[in-house]
């Protein structure tokens, strides 16, 4: 590899931590917005932001618009939503009522059911490496879920926000899935900017029956910096960034940097909203990563 290479990858590395503290951020950004901003309004803000972003992006990098073809609606409709529309919705509900970490904690899940799922429908091989990844990483998500009292499973007391994230999960994976199937033909780029598109879209009915048009004016300077990192930090750079990685280093190396970023919520967490680092938060924690990791070490041979 000469210098030139090494120095480009080097700055690949560079964005895709930056990436993952980015994408930690989101985390507390949408703790901040969730007390004051409803859930719809903020969903809708954050990806108006992002569609505008994403659009000048597509245009500097590709020249123009990604052209879109008739059998691409559907499927960039269903995109939109699940990964913008439910996701966000539930994101925003969730963070309203618990912490940002235990949060970030339950949706670093989202590789383990993707892993599964795609096991399940598109016949992915699933080694007994990544079964035990799966299986070490949903226990420390119960754990998470539960603050180390598995009792509150057989008695119904897991709380509603908790519910609302794995929300989140259901509704990333889908995501997930649904562009693996249908978006063959986009490119990374084109399938996010139209999916921020079309959810935007269709969030704009439910924020406006929410009362955005007059509840706007009211929000703070700090909600709307929120927002602002939220598409802006979150979505764009963060998403540009991670396809970027992965055409340079591939996915598998690319994926691994999305292990940091339950530890950078955790961090935030602790230093800006001031939450406390339980020990089943800091156990469950170290399983999911662990599940993670196992998950997605080795390639299975087709």
């Amino acid at each position: 590899m000469n210098a030139a290479a090494t120095r480009i990858n080097k700055i690949v590395y560079v964005k895709l931590l930056l990436m993952a503290v980015f994408w930690g951020g989101t985390f507390i950004a949408g703790k901040i917005v969730a007390q004051r901003v409803g859930p719809y309004s903020a969903a809708f803000l954050r990806f108006a932001i992002a569609s505008v972003f994403l659009c000048l992006t597509a245009i500097k990098m590709e020249g123009h618009l990604p052209a879109l073809r008739l059998r691409h609606l559907f499927p960039i409709f269903l995109l939109g939503m699940t990964g913008v529309f439910a996701y966000n919705v539930f994101f925003f509900k969730g963070l309203k009522l618990i912490e940002a970490s235990r949060a970030a904690i339950i949706i670093a899940n989202n590789p383990i059911f993707i892993a599964l799922f795609s096991a399940l429908l598109f016949r992915e091989q699933l080694t007994p490496t990544r079964l035990t990844g799966i299986l070490i990483s949903i226990g420390g998500a119960v754990l998470v879920i539960t603050r180390g009292d598995l009792h509150m499973i057989a008695s119904g007391a897991v709380g509603w926000g908790e519910l609302f994230i794995l929300g989140c999960v259901a509704s990333w994976v889908t995501f997930s899935l649904l562009g693996k199937l249908l978006l063959a033909e986009l490119s990374p780029l084109a399938s996010v900017l139209y999916a921020a598109l079309s959810g935007a879209v269709c969030l704009a009915v439910p924020a406006w029956q929410e009362g955005i048009l007059t509840a706007w004016p009211f929000y703070t300077v700090v909600d709307w910096g929120a927002l602002f990192y939220l598409g802006f930090f979150g979505t764009v750079l963060g998403f540009v960034w991670y396809y970027q990685g992965i055409q340079r280093i591939g996915a598998m190396k690319a994926g691994v940097f999305i292990n940091f970023v339950p530890i950078s919520a955790i961090v935030f967490s602790f230093f800006i909203l001031h939450e406390p680092l339980s020990p089943s938060l800091l156990f469950g924690a170290a399983m999911v990563l662990s599940g993670v990791y196992l998950t997605n070490r080795e390639t299975p041979s087709r």
